[in-house]
């Protein structure tokens, strides 16, 4: 399951992905927790179930406007998961998510906020300059906080150990474009889109990403 990003900065909080499908109430207790902090909005780095599935709920219950590129905002609206290519691992997912999605409650949204490269959310009390990081899915994002730390979506995968995407594209050259800007930027952190702990800019400038041939 991917994880979710609850940022609290000068009491506004911003939610950085919401989790698959029923992540809603959790989610919703924790922010309650933080007390006087307030929800300023709800990034979604890209259109894929487990990162947005929950998107729609959290909208409902908290009144926070939803933003996402708009490259993946028809997706979000239909309630889709568009994998692209697979390789390794990722094609059985590919050949089971025809089978799988009907089971799964995925209600579609519409985002309040559409996104573009290099957009600037202080407007929201945080700090951070949204980067368009294409291949994974066309409107695959990554936040940059301070130019310090970066919120990579599944661009970056810290599971096992670190390594950029490596399963799933809708455009392999793409994703070979990003990650190389994400090094190009030296962050001190970066936090994935799988696994739970962040990884340093040391280990970054050490990925290297293998595009399948063929794509």
């Amino acid at each position: 399951m991917a994880p979710v990003y609850m940022v609290e900065y000068d009491r506004s909080l911003i939610l950085i992905d919401t989790g698959g499908p029923g992540s809603g109430g959790r989610l919703l207790r924790a922010i309650r927790e933080l007390g006087e902090s307030e929800l300023r909005l709800i990034f979604i780095t890209h259109a894929h179930l487990d990162h947005y599935g929950s998107a729609a709920a959290l909208r409902s219950l908290t009144g926070a406007p939803l933003a996402i590129h708009s490259a993946d905002a028809a997706a979000i609206q239909r309630g889709e998961t568009i994998i692209g290519t697979a390789r390794g691992r990722g094609r059985l997912t590919q050949r089971l998510m025809p089978a799988i999605q009907p089971f799964i409650r995925l209600t579609p949204t519409n985002p309040d906020l559409l996104l573009e490269d290099g957009e600037d959310l202080s407007q929201f009390g945080f700090p951070a300059v949204v980067l368009h990081t294409p291949g994974h899915t066309a409107g695959s994002c990554c936040l940059v906080v301070e130019e310090r730390l970066v919120f990579a979506g599944d661009l970056v995968s810290n599971t096992g150990r670190p390594h950029f995407q490596r399963y799933y594209a809708q455009d392999w050259s793409q994703l070979a474009q990003s990650s190389e800007l994400l090094k190009s930027l030296h962050p001190e952190w970066v936090y994935p889109g799988h696994g739970f702990q962040p990884v340093s800019g040391q280990a970054l400038q050490k990925l290297r990403l293998e595009v399948p041939d063929g794509h």
